[in-house]
């Protein structure tokens, strides 16, 4: 599937913007009046949790109206789904609350805009309802080494010593510091998501497990002797506005200070205009960002453009990545990227590639 719609205008981007909080709260309203009548319980935690529910709904929503793309919401939804039902959570309000988030925006929009989010909404409604039936596809990853299972076992375990011994004894068997990222590392952290998604941890589980794997990602990058000659090319990297999860481009820029890259690393949740000042004051050859979600192509395509209006044809190639990107390539071109690269050792590739360019 990969179903388009036509994208509101900008004045009806503001307006759904500006009309998604109280949306919110009077589709709340209307769950606590409808099921709180049938005898329900619809006290003051079941309406928080409605509130929230609502407002990822509208998150999710915003890429397909500002960019046609239904896909991205599709899976959303089907994702939630498998994970409201691991916790016993009932399912069958999903599409309910999209139609009546629907019904309360479009009636104070503009008719045209109005109708276009209605269609949106329909079409990601109908694509999940197609699709029921289907598992939700794990995502592809590089090949994973009889080692990551017992690396997920100490990263559950909270055993940073055990964890270091099992990498360690990757490198001793002569395997480079991004191939233990990629093969030993990165399945094991996805297992431990997986396993949080399907209640079969808890929260403080997936945290621990995610502290242990950053020291051990630390520890074990400063200890690797697979250092290519520096060279004068200089790249940043950061997650985009929004986005959190940081881990796995820290990856990344492992990968690129390996390869001889100088490397600048601004981490998680980055503002667009920071961004992109750092990026011309620090004269980078190559910027490299993640998206883990696709409501952050919005804050990727700004700073695309920002680059692009500020150094013209001078400025730097852009390279993509993140969970959204590996889902969902096309949105790559979308934002208007120069490239994507689905795993470190592919972004450094793409580097190298346009560098010679």
């Amino acid at each position: 599937m990969d179903e388009v719609v036509e994208p509101l205008s900008a004045g009806g981007l503001q307006a759904y913007e500006a009309l998604k909080a109280g949306a919110v709260s009077a589709v709340t309203n209307r769950f606590s009046a409808v099921y709180g009548a049938r005898g329900g319980h619809f006290g003051a935690r079941e309406r928080e949790a409605c509130r929230r529910d609502l407002a990822f709904h509208l998150d999710f929503l915003e890429p397909v109206l500002a960019f046609g793309a239904v896909e991205p919401m599709v899976d959303y939804l089907r994702w939630l789904r498998s994970v409201l039902a691991s916790r016993a959570i009932p399912t069958e309000h999903l599409v309910l609350s999209l139609e009546w988030l629907g019904e309360a925006l479009a009636e104070q929009m503009d008719a045209a805009d109005g109708a276009l989010l209605i269609a949106a909404i329909s079409a990601a409604r109908d694509g999940f309802l197609g699709r029921l039936e289907e598992p939700v596809a794990r995502l592809a990853m590089p090949d994973s080494w009889p080692d990551a299972t017992h690396f997920e076992s100490a990263l559950a375990g909270g055993s940073l010593r055990e964890a270091m011994t099992i990498v360690n004894g990757c490198a001793e068997r002569g395997c480079g510091w991004v191939e233990i990222e990629m093969h030993v590392i990165q399945p094991a952290l996805y297992a431990i998501g997986e396993k949080w998604q399907k209640n079969q941890i808890t929260v403080a589980t997936e945290h621990i497990a995610s502290a242990v794997a950053q020291s051990v990602m630390t520890m074990g990058f400063q200890r690797s002797s697979t250092r290519s000659t520096a060279n004068s090319k200089r790249v940043l990297l950061a997650c985009a506005e929004g986005n959190h999860h940081a881990m796995g481009l820290r990856m990344v820029a492992d990968a690129f200070a390996l390869d001889g890259w100088d490397v600048q690393y601004l981490g998680a949740n980055v503002p667009a205009a920071a961004l992109v000042r750092h990026a011309i004051e620090s004269r980078v050859d190559l910027v490299c960002l993640s998206l883990s979600f696709a409501q952050q192509l919005k804050a990727v395509k700004e700073i695309i453009s920002q680059l692009a209006e500020q150094l013209a044809d001078k400025r730097p190639r852009v390279v993509v990545g993140g969970l959204a990107i590996n889902r969902f390539s096309r949105l790559a071109t979308l934002a208007g990227a120069d490239a994507y690269g689905t795993d470190a050792l592919a972004a450094v590739a793409c580097g190298n590639e346009m560098s010679r360019g």
